[in-house]
């Protein structure tokens, strides 16, 4: 029996793969309107926080305008919207530990900065093989992550204790979401940030491979 009841997973580089398409949207936002576009792998510091942030630190600093910041996450819900699921898949070893957890009774839970309504359909298309107790996105009606609302709805939801979740994430955010939330912050190696970042913000492990969370559920 595990001393945790729950696994509270962020989506975006911690469950899935999702920064090329993620950077190729955002990169024909910008094309049409007549900007820079960036590499791939300078939106593992864009994204995170949400679209408009992730137009804001895309957009170049004179180009930051309300009116054009507004435009184009209006172009970028849309342009994602049709291509989120080109590339984005689960990370390797993301599966093996889905079943793991599952076979092991942990319950499991979905919490993300992306909108809700992409969020479900992520996780329906994506990751449809097993059952999360909850699955949560962005709403105008909760704070985002870092601030710990989502995390403690989903625990009220569960009728369980801070105390009894993992959380486990690949950004800043996520572990100060963690924290904040009192849950056991847990970062992953595999997704969007580095081993410094996450250690910073408050990791209390990191994890190199999805598998190795299996040996923290019975540690306390």
């Amino acid at each position: 029996m595990t001393l945790y009841k729950c696994v509270l997973f962020d989506l975006d580089g911690t469950l899935v793969d999702s920064l090329a398409d993620l950077a190729d949207s955002m990169n024909r936002v910008l094309t049409r309107q007549g900007l820079p576009c960036h590499p791939v792998q300078a939106y593992r510091y864009f994204v995170g926080d949400g679209i408009t942030n992730l137009v804001q630190r895309a957009l170049p600093a004179e180009a930051r305008q309300p009116d054009r910041i507004d435009d184009c996450v209006r172009e970028m819900r849309k342009e994602y919207a049709m291509h989120w699921a080109d590339t984005t898949k689960p990370y390797p070893g993301i599966a093996e530990l889905l079943d793991a957890l599952t076979a092991r009774g942990v319950q499991m839970a979905i919490l993300s900065n992306k909108p809700d309504a992409l969020t479900q359909e992520v996780v329906r298309t994506l990751l449809p093989h097993w059952n999360f107790d909850a699955v949560a996105g962005a709403r105008e009606t909760i704070a985002r992550k870092p601030d710990p609302a989502g995390a403690f709805r989903i625990a009220r939801l569960l009728h369980l204790e801070p105390a009894d979740f993992l959380y486990v994430g690949d950004t800043n955010t996520d572990m100060q979401t963690a924290r904040a939330a009192r849950m056991f912050a847990i970062g992953v190696l595999w997704g969007f940030r580095t081993a410094d970042e996450l250690q910073k913000n408050g990791a209390q492990t990191l994890l190199g491979a999805p598998l190795d969370l299996c040996s923290l559920l019975d540690q306390k």
